[in-house]
Order: structure tokens, then sequence, then C-alpha cells
């Protein structure tokens, strides 16, 4: 306590400077876990756009060819079939789940659907219940489509919530009540939400799910396949299964090995990993600066603590005039900066903190797209503080040693 006393009152003589050069210190850490919390809130907002779907996912389509290949001509196109299934489940065995899908009207085509004297325009997919293991469902009521509506061909759907906003009264059950797709029965068998993230969310929102096969035979596809949903097990990457899955395609419909546009991919497992890949780097970016912010406020404690020595230079002679050791004094000297730089440092902290979970409480109930949840954890929070305790002590050393340096005989003939 003793230490501590003589401590605040030589940091309180001066109050006006010591206020100045706390305040470099605390603007460095309070901008540190500004720039952290920000960059972690565009992070959450970008991951969050993946929400929905496997962080490992393959979609994987049919284009045009652009090479002629064993007497087939350029410009080709040709479709996905129902055998390539088993063909892929077979010579794949890194893969974990395939989810074959079609969607009537082409890729975000729209059908008038109705109810009686109900009628909107919707999504309306083929699917497979192996599609529930790729995207989150939450099913409200009643269920998913599962292995008999498949086997046996059920004339049966599932809805997303704004199909059964507009088609159903507000009091009306959906489940076992029936819609009417281009002239053609489906009963209602469940209810479902897609989770809310995603830049699909909207079309998730309003899409109807009816089993593959009976979408093959209803909307007359024969065994026309539209595109495959593909995952690879834990132990291997998505592109890994995505090469092999198009080797085995390009051979099984004549396209040239060369040919890279006929089959048309979209690698979820790449693009995150290019974006963490891009917040690492912001990452980085953000410590070097903040270190940066930190250290031109640790050199300001360091300048004022010189300075504090050179006024306290007759002190320092006394003391050392009566006995007191090198370490003494400059353990008083390095406590007085780390004290300074620890005080500063944790007020910024703290405010920091405050500041980031003010922005989060203005931001909930917003639409905020790529920017969500700004936050710090704790534990980077404290590894901050510890640098700046250690950058505190070791701004005290040069002017600790030149405490150390000075002669007895030449302090008390100071004035």
């Amino acid at each position: 306590m003793e230490k501590i006393k003589e401590i605040y009152q030589t940091l309180s003589k001066n109050k006006l400077r010591t206020t100045l050069t706390a305040f470099g210190v605390f603007w460095g850490i309070f901008m540190l876990i500004i720039m952290l919390g920000s960059g972690n809130g565009l992070e959450n907002g970008v991951t969050e756009s993946f929400g929905g779907t496997a962080k490992n996912a393959v979609y994987m389509w049919t284009q045009n060819t652009s090479i002629a290949y064993k007497g087939l001509p350029r410009g080709r196109s040709f479709d996905f079939k129902t055998e390539d299934i088993q063909a892929i489940k077979d010579n794949v065995p890194e893969l974990a789940v395939i989810a074959p899908a079609a969607q009537l009207g082409g890729y975000r085509g729209e059908n008038n659907v109705n109810r009686g004297k109900f009628t909107g325009a919707f999504t309306v997919r083929g699917d497979f219940p192996e599609t529930k293991l790729i995207q989150t469902f939450k099913i409200i009521e009643g269920r998913f489509l599962n292995e008999l509506d498949i086997k046996e061909r059920r004339k049966v759907c599932v809805i997303a919530p704004r199909v059964a906003e507009i088609l159903f009264p507000k009091n009306e059950a959906p489940i076992n009540k029936y819609i009417q797709v281009n002239g053609i029965y489906f009963k209602v068998i469940g209810t479902l939400k897609a989770d809310n993230s995603g830049d699909d969310v909207q079309e998730k929102m309003q899409t109807i799910y009816i089993p593959f096969t009976t979408f093959q035979n209803a909307f007359n596809f024969g065994g026309k396949i539209g595109w495959f949903t593909l995952t690879a097990k834990p132990a291997y990457s998505a592109s890994m299964v995505e090469e092999k899955i198009k080797v085995l395609m390009k051979n099984r419909h004549s396209i040239s090995p060369d040919d890279d546009r006929a089959i048309g991919t979209w690698n979820s497992e790449k693009e995150f990993k290019k974006l963490m890949g891009l917040f690492r780097g912001i990452e980085v970016l953000v410590w070097i600066v903040g270190i940066g912010t930190l250290l031109a406020g640790v050199i300001g404690v360091s300048n004022i603590m010189l300075i504090i020595v050179k006024e306290r230079t007759k002190e320092i002679g006394v003391r050392r005039a009566i006995g007191a050791s090198p370490l003494n004094i400059m353990s008083q000297v390095i406590w007085e900066s780390i004290l300074l730089t620890s005080i500063a440092g944790y007020i910024g902290l703290v405010c920091g903190v405050f500041a980031l979970e003010a922005v989060n409480i203005a931001l909930k109930g917003q639409e905020t797209g790529m920017f969500q949840n700004p936050s710090v954890d704790i534990v980077i929070a404290l590894k901050a503080l510890v640098i700046l305790v250690i950058s505190g002590a070791l701004a005290g050393i040069i002017p600790a040693q030149k405490a150390v340096n000075i002669s007895p005989v030449e302090a008390l003939r100071t004035e």
C-alpha cells in the first residue's frame, strides 16, 4: 500500500500530463477492441450468409459442351440421369450425401399454385429426403419427405411458410389438405421453416418440396435430374469429391476430359475457405494496426517516465545515499509505468466492450446483412491486456535504468 500511495503521489503531481499520457494508452486498447469486434461482426455476417447449407456442399449441374468430342458437336446440351445416382455412389466412396433435385420452370422458376380461390407463384422442387442433411430445415408441423414417398411415388408435398400463408386462411391447418400444381393435386404432409439466413432465404420461404420420383412422373421429366447436391465425408475434402464426380460424369456422358464448361459447380467449401482466409488476414492487419497504436501510447508512457525521473533526480540521489539498492529504484519506476498503463488499458478495454455491446443492442431486430453480432472473445481481450502490462513494464525499463545510473553525489547537487 505504501508503494501504491507513493506511485499515486508521483503521478498526481501533474494531473494533466498524466491524464494525456494515459489517454494514449486508453485509446490504443479501445481502438484494438473496436477493430477486433468489427472484424468479428463482419465475419459473423458473412458466415451467416452460408447458414442453412452445409459448409462442405457441392452443387453440380449441366451446361452446354464447349469442345467437340467423339463425333459429337460443340455446344451440345445434355442432362444428368437417374442412373447417374447409383454410378456416383458406386465409384466415389468419399461421398457422404448425394441429393438429386429438379425445379419446375428451371433455376429460380416460379409456378402458379392454387387451392380453391387462393393462388400464388411459388418455387416447385423435386427432392430426395437427403436434402435435409444438407440444408437446415425446421419442421413446424407434420414431417419432411421420406424413402417411402420416393419409392411409392406418393403425391405429397411439404410447403414453406409463405406458401401456407397465401394458400391457407390464418386459422386453417395445411396438414392433410390438398394443393394444385399444374392441375395435379398434392397432399400437404408437412410445413417447414428454412434457416432464416443465407442469400437464398426468400426462395426457401416460398418453396414446395415434392418427392423426386413423383416430380419426374407428374411433370414429364422422365429420367432427367436438374442438379446434384453433394457433401464429402469428414475425412475428405469436398473439392476432391467434386473432381472425381466431374470425371465420372464426363466419361458417362461422352464429354471431353478437357471441357471445363460442360459441368457447372459451386463449392461452398472453397468459398468458405476463401472467406475465412480473408478474415484471418483482416485479423492480422487489425492486430498490427492495434499494436502499433498501443505502441504509440506506450512510447508516450516511457517519455513521461523519463521526465518524471529527471524531475525526481534529487529524490533518487537521497534514496541512493541512504542505502536504497539499484533494484529498489528500478522497481519503483517500473511499477509506476505498469500501474499507469494497466489502469488506462483496463478502462479502454471496458469501454471498448461496452461500446460493442451498445452496437449489438442497436442492431437487434434489424436487417444487418453482412454485419452481425460484433464482439470480442474474452480470451483475446485478456491477451491484449497482458500485452499492455508487459509493454508497460518494458516502457519503464529505460527510465528505470536512467534513474539507477544517476550518481548520488551529482543528484544531491541538482537544484
